[in-house]
């Protein structure tokens, strides 16, 4: 599998715009200014393939790239910004709604930030997943700016507060020096059965 071969298909602002085609789909997830275009890019190796919004909150639909010609990366809005409009927010609680009832998720790739407890936002994203019964890999993402001593404390934290189980890979990442992107490729590889 060769994560760098990537493309940008469409986006979708509605249910009318899903990618049904039969190839699985990762659904990236995390709240605004998480780094989750920052991990895609670091999966891929390109520093600006998906876009990083000059300011939070900024994608409002959802981004498919394509891998390989064998999987979709979905990037979906980033949650949890107070400076959108509730109408928007509502709209892309709307959207995310539909495409998690729509079958069409293989695995959530769920990004937190490694230095802080997750957010009553993140835990209602993972309780979505559970509730939809979807595989999810956890990203604590920024470890390159914890101390080494702090991040097997914060690691377990998110693991309690998610209430995710130890089969549940959660990998200390980092978009900036790449840490453990060869594990989260090794966890897309199998989750997705590629």
């Amino acid at each position: 599998m060769d994560f760098t071969k990537a493309e940008f298909i469409r986006s979708a602002a509605s249910r009318e715009g899903f990618i049904r085609d039969g190839l699985p789909q990762a659904a990236f997830v995390g709240r605004s200014n998480v780094g989750k275009s920052s991990v895609i890019n670091s999966i891929v190796r390109r520093r600006d393939f998906a876009r990083v919004g000059s300011r939070p909150g900024k994608t409002g639909q959802i981004n498919y790239f394509l891998i390989d010609k064998k999987f979709y990366i979905a990037d979906l809005p980033g949650y949890g910004y107070a400076e959108v409009s509730k109408a928007e927010r509502d709209r892309w609680g709307r959207l995310m709604e539909d495409y998690f009832a729509s079958g069409l998720v293989t695995l959530g790739v769920q990004i937190v930030d490694a230095r802080h407890k997750p957010t009553a936002d993140d835990v209602t994203m993972m309780d979505c997943f559970k509730a939809n019964a979807i595989d999810v890999v956890v990203v604590a993402n920024k470890a390159d700016k914890c101390r080494p001593s702090e991040l097997p404390g914060n690691v377990a934290r998110i693991r309690e507060t998610l209430d995710i189980s130890e089969d549940t890979p959660l990998l200390s990442y980092s978009a900036v020096t790449h840490k453990d992107r060869e594990a989260l490729l090794i966890a897309l590889d199998w989750a997705l059965d590629l």
